[in-house]
């Protein structure tokens, strides 16, 4: 299925409405001074889901997004969207992924989304030797939390023959650039970071300033949401409320189980689990957040934490993968968020109980999020990183020695 992204008059994205409060954007060509005189194709292999709105994730909206503006700097996107259980399909999937590239010509700039390609080199390798490839890795497939280690071991391998043999990679943090090039023993000027940007919104209000959390991330057992119901069950002393958004549909059976561990600890009144938001519902969530949570066991970067220091909102994660980078730090070296190590529950209690406790560390943390605010890197920027990548392709890909 193709789908071709559309661009403004002049190869331009249209420029999206300003919100209330909010200065209009500025498209890349606005940003960074570039017009491009004329559009090259680069065909972009992806999930058959990427725009169901119900099952979210973060790499769906980076592809969404970087779609919009990657014709600011010069690259007219091709979406084939691929229906399928990846990274293990059904015969059929594989069939109608291998036909796809099969049918591009010689030569073609592709970009492919590491969860179709990664787990099926016996499709992706053949082409490698005559289509120009890049493969976006949005988590590394061995990453997943919950696989049993033979299936673990098996996408592992899978993965690393993939990406030996195209010649560009693209990760999404410096973390996921080192780990990819150490952990598959990949070439460094290969692998590249075009990290996710993010749309400065309005900034939340909260609700008192400290009482509401929020949780964005899928309910599945890499994001970990049991190790924050019982980190909340030991502060239950504490005058708070967390509204967990994400999709439920992924792992039913950790659902449940979430579920179950909520009743158990007496919190199903403050513990809300309401499924999937986006747009203007999901607006409404991170408007009355005064701290959000993430207790991932695995992130390359963590698109939720910008989203909410996009908006002002401090954070409060477990210190995994690259949420540190996108934490980052504001202008005057403050830290809008508290990272916790992974494996320690006691001390993602125990910040819970100083966020409370101490009105200077809520000050400290507000004051840094809405610096770090204003300087995010919006998605232009990553659409020019991803540019950069495409622009320097082999003309004549083959398999890297």
């Amino acid at each position: 299925m193709t789908d071709p992204t559309l661009a403004a008059p002049g190869g331009t994205p249209a420029p999206r409405p300003a919100r209330a409060g909010v200065p209009a954007p500025r498209t890349a060509a606005d940003t960074l001074g570039i017009v491009p005189m004329s559009l090259r194709t680069v065909h972009f292999v992806m999930p058959g889901g990427v725009d169901d709105l119900t099952v979210p994730s973060g790499g769906n909206a980076y592809d969404r997004r970087v779609c919009l503006d990657l014709p600011g700097f010069g690259w007219q996107p091709v979406r084939h969207l691929m229906p399928g259980t990846w990274p293990r399909p059904a015969d059929a999937d594989r069939a109608a992924l291998a036909r796809t590239l099969g049918e591009l010509p010689d030569g073609s700039a592709v970009l492919l989304d590491g969860l179709v390609a990664c787990g099926v080199p016996e499709v992706i390798v053949p082409e490698a030797r005559r289509l120009r490839l890049a493969v976006l890795v949005h988590l590394p497939l061995g990453d997943e939390t919950g696989l049993a280690p033979q299936a673990a071991a098996d996408l592992d391998a899978r993965e690393r023959a993939v990406l030996r043999a195209v010649p560009a990679v693209i990760a999404t943090s410096d973390w996921a650039v080192r780990r990819l090039v150490a952990h598959h023993g990949l070439a460094p000027d290969r692998v590249h970071n075009a990290a996710p940007g993010a749309d400065i919104a309005p900034l939340a209000p909260g609700t008192d300033g400290v009482s509401r959390l929020l949780c964005v991330a899928a309910v599945t057992p890499r994001k970990g949401q049991h190790r924050l119901v019982e980190a909340l069950a030991a502060v239950a002393d504490l005058p708070w409320t967390c509204e967990c958004v994400g999709g439920l549909t992924q792992d039913p059976g950790y659902v449940a189980e979430l579920r179950a561990l909520i009743r158990l600890h007496g919190l199903a009144d403050r513990v809300l689990l309401t499924g999937p938001r986006s747009g203007a519902a999901l607006d409404a969530s991170y408007a009355a957040a005064d701290l959000t949570v993430l207790t991932s066991y695995a992130e390359t970067y963590g698109m939720a934490v910008t989203e909410a220091l996009a908006r002002g909102v401090p954070v409060l994660a477990t210190d995994v993968g690259g949420v540190a980078e996108a934490v980052g730090r504001a202008p005057d070296g403050g830290v809008p968020g508290i990272l916790v190590p992974p494996e320690d529950p006691a001390a993602l209690t125990a910040e819970l109980r100083g966020w409370f406790g101490d009105p200077d560390v809520r000050r400290r943390l507000k004051a840094a999020a809405r610096a770090r605010r204003a300087s995010l890197d919006g998605w232009p920027t990553t659409a020019r990183a991803l540019a950069g990548v495409l622009i320097h392709l082999p003309e004549h890909s083959g398999s890297p020695a």
